[in-house]
């Protein structure tokens, strides 16, 4: 049986506080055809915590809103991301994308996919179809390095964590990381860092 206090951390406004702390979503910057950016930071997504619910809620209330009715783009940072931390799931993926409102879809230019990775690749290429419409999939660009981002958007108006900077010159030196056939265990599966804005997915840790 739940205690008050872990019902309490559950509640669904503790998953917003802590969706807002871990600033997984900004709208901050433009492309570089003049189009608002929403950057989405895949290893902040506490998966295992937080629900498609209330993901939805939050992206309604908070982060639509600042989109306005006009087209846009998104920035996915793919970097470091664990399937069994910071994956929804198929489920999840799909009440999400389902929720989102069609005038959302409709004003969205392209998604911009960094650090993709053979796994997301993979998966992307096996279930991305069936997931989400065929005008969302077609907008999905991978994005491979930082250098070929900055040719897409504009660098001085989005902050990048500075773990996606660290892999990034990781790649360069090591570039089967690309492809899976070498793991980068100090970062990947080693102990938690300090580069997320919330050390640990506590709710607790929020007041």
């Amino acid at each position: 049986m739940l205690t008050t206090a872990a019902a309490a951390d559950d509640s669904p406004d503790q998953h917003q506080k802590l969706i807002d702390k871990l600033q997984i979503f900004k709208v901050r910057g433009r492309d570089k055809r003049g189009h608002k950016i929403l950057l989405v930071v895949g290893k902040f997504l506490p998966a295992r915590i937080v629900s498609a619910e209330s993901l939805n809620k939050y992206l309604v209330e908070k982060i639509f809103p600042k989109l306005g009715d006009r087209p846009f783009s998104v920035v996915y940072v793919h970097t470091n991301v664990e399937r069994t931390e910071n994956f929804p799931g198929i489920s999840g993926l799909r009440a999400i994308y389902d929720a989102i409102p069609i005038a959302i879809k409709e004003n969205l230019e392209s998604v911009y996919f960094l650090h993709p990775g053979l796994q997301a690749r993979l998966f992307l290429a096996t279930f991305g179809r069936f997931l989400f419409s065929g005008g969302f999939y077609g907008k999905l660009k991978y994005v491979t390095r930082l250098e070929f981002l900055w040719d897409l958007v504009r660098r001085n108006e989005i902050e990048i964590p500075e773990f996606v900077y660290d892999h990034d010159e990781a790649l360069e030196y090591r570039p089967m990381m690309d492809y899976g056939l070498e793991s980068d265990h100090p970062r990947v599966y080693g102990a938690p860092t300090m580069d997320s804005p919330v050390s640990m997915y506590s709710m607790r840790c929020i007041s």
